[in-house]
């Protein structure tokens, strides 16, 4: 929250799926935004569900397969994100994954935070989308601080049910501005139609709120854009601090794909420890620790010292 009594209340909604491309390659810039802003606003996740149990089920598996991995595959040629080597299905639905990461917010912040990149890791590194209950659950294991029996049960109570379904329905109620937008991004972020006529916003949508104000970033941004927008709303908000070293970075956020390393560190790469974890496009950093509880990283050696 910001200071000061008569300051507004800062909020940012961040309308997002844990199986979005975009919001995947949307990371870098999202992490340092939440670095910046730490302690000083409100910071929300919303669950559009992407793939939800009512799409009917592909004709072809197989062939769904193949077309959306090459879609994926031309996304991250432009956000420069991690992909997986090998696809193994389009999720089957997003509910599973919504369900653990909202959770996990039960659990605290640093937990629900590690929580939803493991889910987002499961079908961008790994390529097996958590989407069953079980294979989310699952993708947590290991999370420093989780109780990962209390994760389960959590994720199956009413209440979890009962909030991704109110985050699903807010994020079909787009503010107007996003319904037509003119960028030279690649994914400029318009609201997309969906089938019962209406709108849902595209992923990810920030949506920036301080008292009656507010502004909505959506699609795929640089870190700037958010940051300017912060501050047509609250001039000064954005932290200016000096970058923590790699093992800093690595400690605190357990793993970092490479746009991340120059926006969330400073200094010599790889820290000490580190491990690489091969991808189909480049290496995502694993924290030591984190390697360890990873059952894809196998017998990988840490990067020299």
């Amino acid at each position: 929250m910001t200071g000061g009594p008569d300051a507004p209340q800062v909020e940012v909604v961040e309308y997002t799926d844990p199986m979005c491309p975009w919001a995947w390659g949307s990371e870098p810039a999202f992490r340092r935004l939440r670095t910046a802003l730490a302690g000083r606003v409100r910071w929300r996740r919303a669950y559009a569900v992407l793939f939800d149990d009512e799409d009917d089920p592909a004709p072809d598996p197989a062939a769904e397969t193949a077309y959306y991995a090459d879609y994926v595959e031309r996304i991250t040629s432009h956000t420069r994100a991690p992909r997986a080597a090998r696809l193994s299905r389009v999720a089957a639905s997003s509910w599973p994954s919504s369900l653990v990461a909202v959770a996990a917010e039960l659990q605290g912040a640093d937990v629900a935070e590690r929580v939803l990149r493991r889910l987002r890791e499961s079908v961008f590194v790994r390529g097996e989308p958590a989407d069953t209950l079980e294979a989310a659950v699952a993708a947590a294991r290991g999370v420093p601080g989780l109780d990962q029996d209390r994760l389960r049960s959590d994720a199956g109570s009413p209440g979890a049910l009962e909030r991704v379904r109110a985050d699903r329905a807010e994020a079909r109620r787009p503010v107007p501005e996003v319904l037509s937008v003119r960028s030279g991004s690649p994914h400029p972020g318009a609201a997309k139609e969906t089938f019962d006529g209406g709108y849902r916003y595209a992923l990810p949508t920030l949506l920036l709120r301080a008292g009656p104000a507010y502004r909505a970033v959506p699609g795929w941004r640089p870190y700037e854009t958010y940051a300017a927008a912060v501050e047509e709303l609250w001039p000064g908000l954005p932290g200016s601090s000096a970058p923590p070293s790699p093992s800093e970075a690595l400690e605190r956020h357990r793993s970092l794909t490479e746009p991340e390393r120059p926006l969330l560190a400073e200094g010599l790469w790889p820290p000490p420890g580190a491990v690489r974890l091969e991808t189909g496009n480049g290496p995502l950093w694993l924290h030591p620790d984190e390697a360890s509880v990873r059952p894809e990283v196998g017998r990988v050696p840490p990067a020299p010292l």
